[in-house]
């Protein structure tokens, strides 16, 4: 039986491939989404993948996931370095939450290397492109396998 994964894509994300290409790659969204599927199936995660730009959806969708949901990977986008209301959401939540940033944070814009979300987050990938959802997803299995033990 596949365990119940909740993938969160903050604003902008829709844009991806489209939007500053030179930072974040030429994969889509889809394409992202596609990956992480393929990969979910072959870890036995059963993935929900969303994208929202706007900020209270996310947070409903999280509260949503508390009842649903055994893990939560999230790349909150520009909302990482703002939200402290999201931050609340997620500490509300018992399941392992793990941050992914396509980009490296810690090489940008001084504003970009403080997360709210670090601070509830069992891990961070940053910096690998794309290939951190499927980083995250395979972490997020193992996590998943120890807990059970």
């Amino acid at each position: 039986m596949s365990r119940p994964i909740l993938v969160l894509n903050g604003p902008n994300l829709n844009l991806l491939g489209k939007r500053e290409p030179h930072i974040y790659g030429h994969e889509t969204l889809a394409d992202v989404e596609a990956d992480c599927r393929r990969t979910g199936e072959t870890l036995g995660l059963a993935v929900d993948f969303r994208q929202s730009n706007a900020e209270h959806v996310l947070i409903d969708w999280i509260h949503e996931a508390r009842e649903t949901v055994d893990g939560l990977v999230i790349n909150p986008a520009g909302l990482t370095h703002t939200s402290v209301s999201l931050m609340d959401a997620l500490s509300a939540c018992a399941f392992p939450i793990l941050e992914v940033h396509i980009s490296n944070i810690h090489r940008r814009e001084e504003f970009r290397h403080f997360s709210y979300v670090s601070r509830v987050a069992a891990g961070v990938i940053c910096g690998f492109g794309t290939q951190g959802y499927t980083l995250a997803l395979q972490r997020m299995a193992r996590l998943l396998e120890s807990a059970a033990k």
